[in-house]
């Protein structure tokens, strides 16, 4: 049992305002929920909609299945018409345009006047919010709530808001008052109703991290977003830099004095910060790069998804360096992923790069709060007796670390560090025999950095006939693909990397023998991930599922081309 949305028109129209009053709502009432956005790089005008699925628990994808569609637009009927299902309902203003003689299953409400006599026309969307209530059989209390809340100190605006959304709840209900049945209610407590980019941002702030400096590029702009908001509350500078370049070189200078430093960015920011991720490489210093991708090449589609940045990250930079890649898959997940990249850029005094993408960042989902015991703040800093005196910052160890301690932290003691070629001390250097050794020690970091990946997550059939192979923000959607070929009585499961450089193998080589059939699902265009496998280990994935138009995968997709090849 779910229910499915979606509403759609010009940008500008005030479908996020919907969504955001209506995920808010129905998250405090219990019910699980996924809420995704498709949008174009424009601020007025285009073809925009998001979609909206309630279901028991939380749902991990959307479908393109609609039961209730709200189209702002004329276009908007038009292009999901298709995907409407038998009982759907369609809310639609009749004084914009009117539906089909044939089309029967209308719901037309005068957004626009009821807004003006509420108030005022920019209401029309909380009109909207009223006629869906009543459509799925809620009462209006939660959203009142939540109308007091953003517009609590304006004057009159809470009281005209609400008018308006009783506006359309009862405009509505004289067509269609609770013809929809939900998905049973989550008694176990409160929820979140976040997306990725508010994920990332709190896991930095509650790992630890006091610094960020970037330039904003979409889809990462919403990780800066949320931790400016949150500078004035706690001891955290954010610095918006004039470009890709200063805002490594920032964050590196900032690491360097014992903060924990971040920036984020998309591929095409990231193509400016490749000089400074060889800089961290060479002094050895600790930095945590989010990369939220986006279809390239060069500006592409800058409001779209893709996972074309895989094979960059692991090899962009001049010279050989360590480093470690890892990815956002949900967000459950990722909270505490991102913290452990903050901990292994600290131990292994190393670049860590944090891949997402536009699907994951944009995407909101109802979750269970945080465990926040579980964060890693340890910045590995040596003490005192904890390194040879006179203190030698890139010293040679058998594991590649070097102990670190902070400019000014001990007395008498310096901390000397180039982006040159040098020796233990820290001074320029030329000898051949020192750059062998201090090259040969800094890869050293990553034995330690491949012991530290975890292994990818398995779900599914224990002893699976089909496997599906994937990472990043592909979690949910293959999650549910495996579910689906399941019940259809094909034994399936998937191996989903969040961890991904060193790449874990040992899970993948015991299972690839077992298999009959196996594809790596990916949102790109040359399979990089099956690609970076086969370089590794020399294991070849049987087939590819690829998907590379900037829209995420929808389960039915992967499900029938698993079938199809079957």
């Amino acid at each position: 049992m779910e229910l499915n949305l979606l509403i759609g028109g010009a940008a500008g129209q005030g479908m996020e305002t919907i969504m955001n009053l209506l995920g808010k709502s129905l998250v405090r009432e219990g019910f699980g929920i996924i809420y995704s956005k498709d949008y174009m790089s424009r601020v007025r005008g285009g073809h925009n909609f998001s979609r909206l699925r309630i279901a028991p628990g939380t749902p991990w994808s959307n479908v393109e299945t609609v039961d209730i569609l709200v189209a702002l637009n004329e276009e908007t009927y038009f292009l999901h018409r298709e995907n409407l299902a038998p009982s759907a309902r369609i809310i639609y203003d009749p004084q914009d345009f009117n539906l089909p003689e044939q089309e029967s299953r209308g719901v037309p409400v005068e957004l626009k006047s009821l807004a003006e006599e509420a108030g005022g026309k920019v209401m029309a969307n909380t009109v909207a919010v009223g006629a869906l209530l009543v459509l799925m059989g809620l009462e209006t209390n939660t959203v009142e709530s939540l109308l007091e809340d953003t517009f609590a100190g304006k004057e009159g605006a809470v009281e005209k808001n609400i008018a308006a959304l009783q506006s359309g709840y009862d405009a509505a209900a004289s067509y269609c008052s609770a013809c929809f049945t939900l998905p049973p209610r989550n008694e176990s407590g409160k929820k979140l109703f976040i997306d990725g980019n508010q994920v990332l941002g709190m896991s930095a702030l509650a790992s630890g991290c006091r610094f960020l400096s970037a330039y904003p590029m979409t889809p990462s702009t919403g990780v800066m977003n949320y931790l400016a908001a949150k500078s004035t509350d706690y001891p955290l500078v954010v610095e918006q830099a004039e470009d890709e370049v200063a805002a490594i070189n920032m964050a590196l200078g900032a690491a360097y004095t014992g903060v924990r430093s971040l920036t984020c960015t998309s591929g095409g920011g990231f193509s400016l910060m490749v000089e400074g991720l060889s800089l961290a490489g060479m002094t050895e210093t600790p930095l945590v790069i989010i990369v939220a991708m986006r279809p390239g090449p060069a500006t592409g589609f800058p409001t779209r998804t893709e996972q074309g940045d895989l094979n960059f990250v692991i090899h962009g930079g001049h010279g050989e360096f360590p480093r470690a890649v890892l990815s956002a898959t949900s967000q459950e997940d990722a909270f505490y992923r991102l913290n452990k990249a903050f901990a292994l850029a600290d131990r292994y005094q190393t670049p860590v790069i944090f891949l997402s993408d536009q699907n994951f960042a944009d995407t909101h989902r109802s979750v269970e709060p945080f465990d926040f015991s579980r964060l890693n703040y340890d910045l590995a800093l040596a003490g005192e007796g904890e390194f040879e005196k006179p203190y030698k910052r890139y010293r040679a160890s058998k594991n590649g670390v070097s102990p670190r301690i902070l400019p000014g932290e001990h007395a008498g003691e310096v901390v000397l560090i180039d982006s040159d070629e040098h020796d233990e001390q820290g001074n320029i250097t030329e000898s051949a025999e020192v750059r062998r050794m201090m090259a040969e020690k800094r890869m050293r970091k990553l034995q330690g950095l491949a012991e530290e990946m975890d292994e990818p997550d398995l779900y599914g059939d224990p002893h699976p006939e089909v496997l599906l192979v994937g990472w990043g923000s592909n979690y949910g959607v293959l999650r549910e693909a495996v579910d689906a070929l399941s019940e259809a009585g094909i034994k399936t499961a998937m191996l989903h990397y969040s961890d991904i450089y060193p790449l874990p193998v040992q899970r993948l080589q015991e299972l690839l023998g077992e298999v009959k059939k196996s594809y790596c699902v990916e949102n790109n265009a040359t399979g990089q991930l099956a690609g970076l496998i086969r370089r590794e280990t020399g294991l070849q994935i049987g087939g590819l599922i690829l998907k590379y138009d900037g829209r995420p995968f929808l389960p039915r997709e992967i499900v029938e081309e698993v079938e199809n090849d079957l």
